[in-house]
């Protein structure tokens, strides 16, 4: 949107063009320091579950239309939980995901005697999983 409104304010022709130039070059840059720091917070969060014994999967993205498309998650996540469940690997499993898909994961994690703790934010919550999930964890 800046770089639209500083466009805006100059008629000569290239001065528009080093301005959107700069511009794209100015917010790649920003959007490169925002993915790094992202990244650092994440081999942070990392670290810390590994080193309390926690175990996590991760999905794949994938790129089409120049967007990111997160591709398999709620497969891996639904595998995740039946095999911790079915091979008796712990007594709770924290679901971090408000994906309604995981509901038959759910059930049947649950018939197994497992505990399934939805760990849930306020900007989307699932009421679905919440109704579902025993002592459901969420941020106000």
């Amino acid at each position: 949107m800046c770089q639209s409104a500083l466009v805006m304010h100059f008629k000569c022709s290239n001065a528009e063009k080093v301005i959107r130039q700069t511009g794209k070059l100015m917010f790649k840059r920003q959007e490169q320091k925002k993915t790094k720091s992202m990244l650092a917070n994440q081999q942070r969060l990392f670290t810390h579950l590994q080193k309390h014994g926690l175990t996590y999967s991760l999905g794949y993205l994938l790129k089409s239309d120049g967007k990111y498309h997160e591709k398999g998650v709620d497969v891996n996540i639904a595998v995740d939980m039946l095999i911790a469940a079915y091979e008796n690997q712990c007594d709770t499993i924290y679901l971090v995901s408000s994906d309604t898909d995981l509901l038959p994961a759910i059930k049947q994690a649950q018939k197994k005697g497992k505990q399934v703790t939805y760990v849930g934010f306020s900007h989307q919550l699932s009421t679905a999983l919440v109704a579902n999930c025993e002592n459901p964890q969420l941020d106000a």
